[in-house]
């Protein structure tokens, strides 16, 4: 048997209660005091022993004893009722059940949650044919680090002033999943710009020209200076649709990577030595990170069957 860990009672000292009033002679009130529990529960002690002997002093399942249990067309009503995106309280006043029930009943079958009700939608892979054909963009909001957190000293003494924020932009390449990102001080338009026009020359040094290019709907992506810079660049611009990241899953996933890899993956003592490490981790990433989408090898080995670049391991 397992007893709660605060429990004032067990078998044991239930007995010696029993003892000390029938045995000793002890009053009722002094027996129950002396292991800790109220006169009450003392007589009903004494009482379970007096009608059931030793056993009555063991612990009773805590199963209500009458069990209202739902048939199998009532269930089917209330999930069916579910479907129909009504509240579990209103089912339970068409149902006759409270709606707790109703809640248990729902909850078994998944559909606590209304957005569950939705069909999952499928899942549409694709990738484009050649290096350079679409790009994809996003923004990562950083912490700036201006000293060691108490996260990892645990002194929470001292002041504790707001650093701030900081900015990764992060690049992806659909088809060779060569990727390029830089730390940055905003998400202003000004500043999406020229990192757009650095991306873009970068690329071209890797001997990758870029067509396309795909962003979210972040205020600096649907300015009119983003939509003049990609004109000027030749890029014809794709943005996703409002609310649904998976549209841009490959930065999506490229910016959890840099996250756990990079960002978070040691003890920065300053933004500086966070940012000078992300050079450090992009060649690594391009060139020795095996990628399970290209068949366990580096994005780099894209562009290398494409004989744009030639690069060391």
């Amino acid at each position: 048997m397992d007893v709660h860990k605060n429990a004032r009672s067990c078998p044991a000292s239930r007995a010696l209660l029993v003892e000390r009033v029938l045995e000793q002679g002890w009053s009722v009130a002094a027996a129950a005091e002396a292991i800790g529990v109220s006169r009450r529960t003392g007589w009903k002690w004494l009482s379970r022993y007096r009608t059931e002997g030793a056993e009555g002093l063991r612990d009773r399942s805590s199963r209500p004893r009458r069990v209202r249990r739902i048939g199998k067309r009532l269930y089917k009503r209330i999930v069916d009722l579910r479907h129909r995106r009504l509240t579990c309280r209103r089912i339970g006043l068409l149902v006759g059940r409270s709606r707790a029930t109703v809640a248990r009943v729902v909850g078994r079958v998944g559909l606590s949650r209304l957005r569950n009700l939705d069909p999952v939608p499928p899942v549409q892979r694709y990738e484009r044919s050649r290096p350079g054909e679409l790009l994809h963009i996003d923004i990562k909001k950083l912490g700036r680090i201006e000293r060691v957190g108490h996260r990892v000293t645990g002194d929470r003494r001292g002041p504790h002033l707001a650093a701030g924020w900081e900015f990764a932009y992060v690049c992806v390449d659909d088809a060779s999943r060569i990727a390029y990102a830089e730390v940055l001080h905003d998400q202003g338009k000004a500043t999406a710009v020229a990192f757009l026009r650095r991306t873009v020359q970068w690329f071209q040094n890797m001997g990758v020209i870029a067509e396309r290019v795909m962003t979210d709907n972040g205020g600096c992506f649907v300015s009119r200076m983003f939509r003049a810079a990609c004109a000027s660049l030749e890029l014809r611009h794709l943005r996703t649709k409002p609310y649904t990241p998976r549209t841009n899953g490959k930065v999506e996933r490229l910016i959890q990577t840099l996250g756990r890899e990079w960002a978070y993956a040691l003890i920065y003592p300053s933004s500086q030595q966070r940012t000078a490490m992300l050079l450090s981790y992009l060649h690594f990433y391009n060139h020795h990170r095996a990628h399970s989408a290209l068949g366990d090898q580096p994005p780099i080995s894209r562009l290398a069957m494409n004989n744009l670049v030639r690069h060391n391991n």
